[in-house]
């Protein structure tokens, strides 16, 4: 007897197509799957306790003091007192995105941040490669930081015991030392807290960012008695280049507006909150950067800004002639940089949480232990890899390589909202991009305009970095993604 109920055979047999490569590299996660695996790990779930307080504060703590404690430093010598112009330019770079990450927040409220942007709108390889570009951005954002912390330890140390760590224990290969031991002691503290789980380090945070606005404002107070109207003259000595340089470079403090996107599947609101704390963070932040710069330029010659990541403390010695008041703004900034290696290690284990849920990094990374809530291995593994790369890699060869990750992950995101627009328009949409697609395509601009900014170098760096991500997608992530068709066998 024939089964009536069997496949058809020979020539009249269908066999099911395999997609073609072009096809599986555009393969996109629906949005519905996205918000519904919302906080769904491998043995747990990540505990929903952040409300608009915490996101604003784990927000303004990844951003604030990144620039202003660490690279002015480094911004000066390029731009001169113009510097305060670059901070400008930053930030409204950062706020054309900001916009564009606002309503995608609202509307795709998720660990992955642009990433699972990308993701739902551009297909895998676009969010593959914005998913890379974040793994530099943070991972390199948190080293880079951690070094300037460094710097701020042996100021208080000198202040206070007249004792300074050696060259060769606190400062990377490069720049005169072996080993930056405390830029390792830092980033493993910040670990521990996040051990922890989000709600502790959270608590944590708000304490520290309380300290480091009190930091800035104890600055700008002091500083201002130091001003002098010459040091404002030649305002743009090395041009509108050297300004958009400086810009470049300072985009790397503005990154931590988008952390709190990474804590989607943590907030108690995140459709609500998520917009809010974005836009409230970034204004936050801007006004003080481009505040406490006008007054350190105006305090400080800018030719004698040399490289130091430890400008402000230096700038209130010279102000008051004494060591007190510059022993005080170390003692803060200390805690406040603390506060941005906690928070942007936290936006790095989150994404990578994201990556690894869609399995195109090892599954690792997405276990949540049952107890805390907490991805903890993913902590760990994070951790230790920044820490080493603090403490034997530069500053400045960081703070730009971090800055060159942001600015394309950022382009990305401006087309990201464009795109969701035209392929979801009915979407409900918490907040929403004035003057859209003008907006994001002024984003995108801003962004590849700042890119074209950057070094050679930095570019080579990025170059390398892409190719290396290229290969471990096509190796790993791209035959392991779960929207990979089954093998054969599993069929």
């Amino acid at each position: 007897m024939i089964d009536q109920g069997a496949p058809p055979q020979g020539r009249g047999q269908t066999v099911p197509r395999t997609p073609g490569l072009g096809a599986r590299l555009m393969r996109r996660k629906p949005v519905e799957v996205l918000v519904a695996e919302g906080g769904q790990g491998d043995g747990g779930t990540l505990r929903r306790s952040l409300g608009l307080w915490q996101l604003t504060m784990i927000s303004i703590g990844a951003t604030l003091g990144t620039g202003i404690f660490v690279v002015l430093g480094e911004a000066v010598p390029k731009a001169g007192p113009a510097v305060t112009l670059s901070f400008v330019i930053a930030g409204l770079t950062a706020l054309f995105s900001a916009l564009s990450y606002a309503e995608l927040a609202g509307t795709i409220p998720v660990a992955g941040s642009s990433y699972s942007y990308a993701y739902a709108t551009m297909g895998e390889l676009i969010a593959w490669v914005c998913g890379w570009c974040l793994v530099l951005e943070y991972g390199v954002s948190v080293a880079a930081v951690a070094v300037g912390w460094g710097e701020y330890l042996n100021e208080l140390l000198d202040g206070t015991i007249g004792v300074t760590l050696p060259d060769a224990l606190s400062a990377p290969p490069g720049d005169g030392g072996v080993f930056n031991l405390p830029a390792l002691i830092v980033v493993l503290l910040a670990m521990a807290f996040l051990l922890g789980g989000a709600r502790e380090s959270a608590r944590a945070n708000t304490v520290m960012v309380a300290v480091k606005i009190a930091a800035l404002v104890l600055f700008c107070a002091i500083g201002v008695q130091g001003l002098r109207s010459g040091n404002y003259e030649h305002f743009m000595p090395l041009g509108m280049s050297g300004v958009s340089a400086a810009g470049a470079t300072l985009f790397f403090s503005y990154i931590g507006f988008d952390a709190a996107s990474t804590a989607g599947e943590e907030a108690k609101d995140a459709q609500r909150d998520l917009p809010r704390a974005i836009m409230l963070s970034l204004v936050i932040v801007t006004a003080l950067y481009v505040l406490v710069a006008a007054v350190a330029v105006g305090a400080k010659p800018w030719r004698q800004f040399n490289d130091s990541e430890a400008a402000l403390a230096q700038i209130m010695r010279d102000v008051t002639g004494q060591g007190f008041w510059a022993t005080l703004l170390a003692a803060c900034a200390v805690i406040a940089i603390a506060s941005v290696v906690l928070t942007v290690l936290y936006g790095q284990t989150r994404i990578l949480f994201a990556m690894s849920r869609d399995g195109l990094v090892p599954k690792v990374f997405s276990r949540v232990h049952p107890k805390t809530g907490a991805p903890r291995a993913n902590t760990a593994i994070v951790s230790l890899f920044c820490g080493v790369l603090a403490a034997a890699v530069p500053l400045g060869q960081l703070a730009d390589a971090t800055s060159i990750g942001t600015l394309f992950a950022f382009a990305l995101v401006n087309v990201a909202v464009v795109v969701l627009r035209r392929t979801r328009p009915q979407m409900n949409r918490t907040f929403r991009v004035p003057l859209s697609p003008l907006l994001p395509a002024l984003g995108f601009a801003f962004c590849l305009w700042m890119m074209g900014s950057l070094s050679t170098v930095t570019w080579v760096v990025f170059g390398v970095w892409m190719a290396v991500g290229l290969v471990v997608y096509f190796s790993y992530g791209h035959r392991r993604s779960r929207l990979a068709p089954p093998a054969p066998s599993e069929k």
